[in-house]
């Protein structure tokens, strides 16, 4: 099975070296920056689960792309999607499945225009990765999961395909046949994570510390009413478990959208929580935390970019 793996970033890295690792066919699609980086130091990737180097991982550019590819994974941030669909388009095939592993939901519709609803597939990753100084890819906590499966809901062969595929390469991949649901309930989780975090600058522990943890309840509550409303309201243990995350004292966790905010980068913010609130309008009170956590990330963009033009 042919793997393109659209970046060679913390996520699409992480587990795209992991299938290499393996001895899968893997290509990396990348730009000309982390090519430079890959062809010097190779991917190198550092985890309590076994460290890689691979000194010479396949890689291309878009100008140089050809296809098919069996499958190709999508880990780009919602905001590049538009430019990652086009530079990948060369490597879709009549057979092609195309995996993403953004959050929320609007992707799903933008790919499904671009492409076709029969190429799609739903998917979900868990993990906590981020590059390093020295462009390693560090891998931060014991969870690297990847779920993926048809939006339909069956587990056809194409699937089983891909989790066979992926059932040796040191990472838990799992087929799903109910991954819309996964990804609902995983959005309203980051939603919630990234509301609060943002909106306070601050950790989960520090937060709770505060006496913040009902305001962190209420806000994902909100959430949940929306999945709710949309048919896909989380499952008793998963709403459980989300719950626990964002009240547990002294957590160290915040949303990877505060960590853009915090070196001053663009974030996902429409993509997670303004697909959420338009998605909301019948259940969200006008005054809600949801939406004041938006219009807090709305207003830190509107800022950085009057920064931006200023200093241009």
């Amino acid at each position: 099975m042919r793997f393109l793996i659209v970046g060679a970033g913390a996520l699409g890295g992480y587990f795209g070296g992991r299938l290499l690792d393996a001895g899968q066919d893997v290509t990396f699609l990348v730009r000309q920056r982390r090519l430079a980086e890959l062809d010097r130091d190779g991917l190198v990737i550092r985890s309590r689960f076994g460290d890689l180097s691979i000194p010479n991982p396949a890689r291309v550019l878009r100008a140089d792309l050809a296809g098919p590819f069996d499958v190709i994974v999508v880990a780009c941030k919602a905001y590049d999607l538009a430019d990652t669909m086009e530079s990948f388009a060369p490597a879709v095939g009549p057979e092609t499945m195309i995996l993403p592993l953004l959050n929320g939901m609007r992707h799903l519709d933008l790919l499904e225009a671009r492409f076709g609803g029969q190429h799609v597939l739903g998917g979900v990753c868990l993990i906590s990765a981020a590059l390093d100084a020295q462009h390693r890819i560090v891998h931060f906590n014991d969870v690297h999961s990847w779920v993926f499966g048809e939006r339909a809901g069956e587990v056809s062969e194409r699937v089983k395909a891909l989790a066979r595929a992926c059932s040796g390469a040191g990472f838990d991949a799992r087929a799903s046949a109910d991954i819309i649901q996964e990804m609902w309930e995983k959005w309203v989780f980051i939603a919630a994570a990234a509301g609060m975090t943002c909106l306070m600058r601050a950790t989960i522990g520090d937060i709770v510390a505060a006496e913040g943890a009902a305001f962190a309840t209420a806000l994902f509550d909100e959430c949940v009413a929306i999945a709710a409303q949309a048919g896909w309201a989380p499952r008793d243990a998963a709403r459980q478990r989300s719950a626990e995350v964002l009240t547990t004292a002294g957590s160290p966790i915040t949303a990877s959208m505060l960590k853009d905010i915090e070196r001053g980068a663009q974030t996902e913010a429409d993509h997670i929580l303004g697909d959420l609130i338009e998605r909301g309008q019948d259940v969200l009170p006008a005054q809600s935390l949801l939406r004041l956590a938006y219009v807090h990330l709305r207003a830190y963009a509107a800022r950085r970019g009057r920064e931006s033009a200023t200093s241009a």
